[in-house]
């Protein structure tokens, strides 16, 4: 018998056994660091979300984080607008070179449309296999698995993630509910951001008003209405923002305009019937619309985002201000109306002050021209009056005849002179005496809120007694035909100079606007603007022309009988 040791060998069965329930432990345990992994990755993600406070930086960083944290070559985030379409489109993964050659941004229709529609989330291992999938467009990259969730804030849809083309393999359920939470750390993000971008725009609002206030109140105030539209066109991001004072009927005139398109409407009058402007005056509280035409002043000019608020300018009937973005940009929010509104009413207050410190002002200029004019009439007059007859007793005392007529014709300039001393007086004294303002004084007021439109300013002249013969209702069409006719002729004539002359006579009124521009191109249909003059001159019984000058330019003839005979009739 050998002494040989035995070598030691266990079973084959209780050996697999073991085998199998290390690698089972191995496998969990791996799956336990491969969750702890992700966790932490989520946490992370979401910390990173967290931690910035501008909206735009906020969405980009969303979608980055989303990518990475479920290992997706591409993401995106898309802000669902009011209607439902996408109002902002932000992605990750594909190159800036590679989305312009694909063009246009997705437009929330197809399966990105489904996941606005039904607001849950949605997983797909094949995105061409789901038959509420639209296709791609030309140059887009391929994409096959698909994870879309909703991003919601304060309970409400604010957009939705999109994750696609998962590297390795299709999405799971695990990333499905890590995207959730995601999702979830992202709609905080955005209420916080979307929070502090209102009170650092309120703030910015808030420091406007107290801007625009003392500048209002200042002594160098001079274009007040124009003061506050410049503010709110830089304030509300506006393309345009108008004041427009109620004029005729329902027609409404622009006597303020800022923005990039404040050239095509600066000037104009347009009607109100049907507009956002219209319906705020009615109203008298503020609304806003997704587009708003003022037709009557151009139609190729529609205008997009827009908002109007009713104020009070003192001096004048309640105007509106109206605020407008071009087509295809953001709309306006809730906040941005409540904004411009407490804004419109500051300065409301601040033009009443502004309107009674110049009240103020104008009673002590009145007082010193009343006492210049009795100063002319008591001392002046009289002492020229006095040298009057002194040259004139002179003159007959003498026999030389020269003499006598170079007397007699100093006399004639005394007398020239008592003349002008009185016109003055008169000038001097007509605003107290008369408590609207004369139609003279109405239509040189209009030519000065127009010249800024000409290089040089327009002459005026008037013939006959323009401030007896014309009555108020009159009065009024005559100035909306004034500031059209020279608004047309800014706009369209090119012209050097321009002249306005009022005529009156026993039954007739007459008003011509001449320009030496480059005149009406032959065939050229007339625009709303023309037309419209036309239409004030028929309701009269009355003629429009629009011809050819003499020396080139065109001439503008509007006449009227002063009473319309077919009313009397």
């Amino acid at each position: 018998m050998t002494d040989e040791a035995t070598p030691l060998a266990f079973p084959d069965a209780p050996r697999g056994r073991l085998d199998r329930v290390i690698n089972d432990l191995v496998t969990s345990a791996q799956e336990v660091l491969a969750t702890q992994g992700r966790l932490r990755s989520l946490l992370q993600a979401s910390r990173i979300v967290s931690s910035e406070l501008e909206l735009p930086v906020v969405l980009r960083t969303i979608v980055a984080a989303a990518v990475e944290l479920v290992g997706a070559r591409y993401g995106a985030i898309g802000v669902v607008a009011p209607d439902g379409s996408l109002a902002e489109f932000i992605h990750v993964g594909i190159p800036e070179e590679l989305a312009d050659e694909i063009g246009h941004l997705p437009q929330g229709h197809g399966l990105l449309g489904a996941l606005i529609d039904e607001q849950v989330t949605i997983r797909l291992d094949h995105l061409r296999d789901d038959p509420r999938s639209s296709g791609f467009p030309a140059h887009h990259p391929p994409m096959e698995s698909f994870l879309g969730v909703p991003v919601r804030v304060r309970g409400e849809v604010y957009g939705n993630l999109y994750l696609t083309e998962r590297i390795d393999g299709p999405f799971t359920t695990e990333d499905e509910e890590l995207l959730a939470s995601l999702a979830a750390s992202a709609g905080a993000a955005i209420d916080h951001a979307r929070l502090f971008d209102e009170s650092q725009r309120r703030q910015r609002w808030s420091a406007a008003s107290a801007e625009v206030t003392a500048a209002l109140l200042s002594e160098q105030a001079e274009d007040s209405l124009g003061i506050l539209a410049d503010r709110v066109a830089l304030l509300a991001g506006a393309d345009l923002v108008c004041v427009a004072l109620p004029s005729t009927g329902s027609e409404m005139s622009i006597v303020a305009a800022r923005g990039a398109l404040a050239e095509a409407y600066a000037g104009g009058s347009f009607d109100a019937e049907g507009t956002l402007a219209g319906q705020a005056h009615a109203s008298g509280q503020p609304v806003m619309s997704d587009a708003e035409s003022l037709s009557s002043i151009d139609p190729g000019l529609v205008l997009g985002p827009s908002m109007a608020i009713p104020f009070t300018s003192a001096g004048a009937p309640p105007g509106v201000l109206t605020v407008s973005r071009a087509q295809g940009r953001a709309a306006f929010t809730r906040a941005d109306l409540e904004m411009a509104a407490d804004f419109a009413g500051q300065a409301s207050v601040a033009l009443t002050l502004a309107a009674g410190r110049a009240d103020r002002a104008r009673l002590d200029l009145l007082e010193d021209r009343g006492r210049i004019a009795r100063d002319l009439h008591d001392h002046v007059i009289q002492r020229l009056f006095g040298a009057g007859l002194s040259l004139q007793a002179a003159a007959s005392s003498t026999t030389d005849a020269a003499t006598r007529a170079r007397i007699a014709q100093q006399v004639d300039v005394l007398d020239a002179a008592i003349a002008e001393i009185r016109t003055a007086i008169f000038t001097l004294n007509v605003a107290e005496t008369t408590g609207a303002p004369l139609l003279r004084h109405r239509v040189l007021d209009v030519v000065a809120d127009v010249g800024d439109l000409f290089e040089e300013s327009p002459q005026v002249t008037f013939s006959g007694a323009v401030d007896l013969m014309i009555d108020a209702v009159l009065a009024d069409d005559v100035i909306a035909v004034v500031r059209e006719g020279l608004t047309n002729v800014a706009r369209h004539a090119g012209a050097q100079r321009t002249a306005v002359s009022v005529a009156v006579t026993s039954s007739t009124v007459t008003l011509v606007i001449e320009d030496d521009g480059k005149g009406v191109p032959e065939g050229a249909t007339r625009s709303s603007g023309t037309a419209n003059l036309e239409r004030r001159a028929s309701s009269r019984g009355g003629s429009f022309a629009l011809t050819p000058g003499d020396a080139g330019g065109t001439v503008l003839t509007w006449s009227v009988p002063l009473v319309d005979e077919r009313t009397e009739s």
